[in-house]
């Protein structure tokens, strides 16, 4: 599996700026496959393994219609202190689009 961009995923984000926490919350609750498709207690746990937790990652969140706002939604509120799968990415992946996704909102980088 090839590497993210991590500038374009951010830069794809930026649609969800002002979106309130609220409203995202709202939206991947209500139409996010992870809440309602799967029983929680049955997901499988990420290895820690980076090749491996991508293709979970993928595969739990394949078909998702919410996965933007659901990425958005956790880099807001957990930041670099992410754990699991959010947006069809593993934490590891997520924590390396945290501060490219922070620099943009903090005006590092023009929309």
């Amino acid at each position: 599996m090839t590497d993210y961009d991590y500038t374009e995923m951010a830069a794809q984000l930026d649609r969800y700026a002002d979106v309130p926490d609220e409203v995202l919350n709202d939206v991947v609750s209500r139409d996010g496959l992870c809440f309602w498709a799967f029983d929680r207690a049955d997901m499988p746990r990420l290895s820690g393994d980076d090749p491996p937790d991508r293709e979970l990652a993928f595969r739990l969140c394949a078909r998702c219609p919410v996965i933007d706002e659901c990425r958005e939604l956790e880099l807001r509120t957990a930041g670099p202190d992410t754990v699991g799968v959010w947006g069809a990415l593993p934490d590891t992946d997520r924590r390396a689009l945290y501060p490219v996704w922070l620099a943009r909102r903090e005006g590092g980088e023009a929309r």
